[in-house]
């Protein structure tokens, strides 16, 4: 199948519902397993997969995915409010066999274009360092990397890089 059929073969990019828990959870698990020492704890690592179509809603915030051909989740996005003018982007992630296709790009338009819908003039995130091809993509939208990881507690004991952008009204080129 050709990069352009395999794109159109794809669904919208829309709201996740509980029902898609489970293949949210192995989403990530799939994407974690490229990284050595990156795992998936379900009981402390991934609380919003509990109840995922409501986990952002308390801050005026949302949470997307993208299903496959066969109707499995193959990538998600999030988005919620920390503070006033101020969105942080949450669990981009893609499927290896589906990523190059823009997929990562289109989902970060979707949250930004949230964030703008409700004021936000500020975008953050934070990503695990051994995540670089993520890494290029924010840059690559306009995203700044803040000079101090943070250390996280998780069983894959990661360290993240921060990110911003501001003036979100500001389109960048593709």
């Amino acid at each position: 199948m050709n990069l352009a059929l395999k794109v159109e073969s794809l669904s919208a990019i829309r709201p996740v519902r509980d029902s898609d828990r489970q293949d949210l959870f192995g989403l990530i698990a799939i994407c974690y397993a490229d990284y050595p020492g990156c795992f998936v704890d379900p009981h402390d690592d991934l609380p919003d997969l509990r109840a995922p179509s409501t986990s952002y809603d308390r801050t005026g915030g949302a949470f997307w995915a993208v299903e496959d051909e066969r109707g499995r989740v193959c990538a998600c996005v999030a988005v919620d409010f920390p503070e006033s003018g101020t969105a942080e982007l949450h669990r981009l992630y893609v499927r290896p066999d589906q990523r190059g296709m823009g997929l990562g790009l289109r989902l970060v338009h979707q949250a930004e274009a949230h964030a703008r819908s409700r004021g936000a003039s500020r975008m953050v995130l934070w990503s695990d360092t051994r995540f670089v091809t993520a890494h290029r993509l924010y840059t690559r939208l306009g995203y700044r990397q803040l000079p101090e990881p943070r250390q996280l507690t998780d069983i894959s004991r990661s360290v993240e890089y921060g990110f911003e952008k501001d003036a979100l009204g500001i389109q960048p080129p593709p």
